[in-house]
């Protein structure tokens, strides 16, 4: 049993990618532009207001690279750390626990999206393209004699 569910670990880890990336890409949809509800309140928050918008454009673009799984690292470290600030600068001075401070969502996906820096996007994933393409290049270089070219 163990044995097929390690084979099908790169499939359920790219389908927990899409699923966390497309709720967190919705939370920067509905405060960018006021649709899903719209941010807290209805509507959507003004362009440039710190740091509400700057945090739903980290949620937006951020969720969307993170579903398409491009640049999923970079995208899910960006994703975490907007969390964590959104936690201790939000949440966390309005009392001690997640539970008793509504700051449960932002704990949520600051630690999943730390999974993810250390996991990778799984299968299904656009980043996966990018390197076998490399890997398929550098492969090619070495069948013709040719110095691997270095990336910049």
């Amino acid at each position: 049993m163990y044995t097929r569910l390690n084979r099908a670990q790169p499939y359920a880890l790219g389908l927990f990618r899409i699923v966390v990336g497309l709720l967190f890409a919705c939370h920067g949809a509905a405060s960018l532009f006021g649709v899903l509800g719209g941010a807290m309140g209805g509507g959507s928050i003004p362009a440039g207001t710190w740091p509400g918008w700057y945090a739903a454009l980290i949620q937006f673009v951020g969720g969307t690279l993170i579903v398409l799984g491009l640049g999923t690292r970079i995208a899910a470290f960006v994703a975490s750390g907007s969390m964590a600030y959104a936690y201790f600068k939000v949440h966390q001075p309005e009392a001690l626990f997640p539970l008793q401070n509504g700051g449960e969502p932002s704990a949520v996906f600051c630690w999943v999206f730390l999974l993810l820096v250390f996991t990778g996007p799984g299968s299904l994933a656009l980043d996966r393209l990018f390197v076998r393409r490399s890997d398929a290049e550098r492969s090619e270089d070495r069948t013709r004699g040719q110095a691997p070219a270095v990336a910049a």
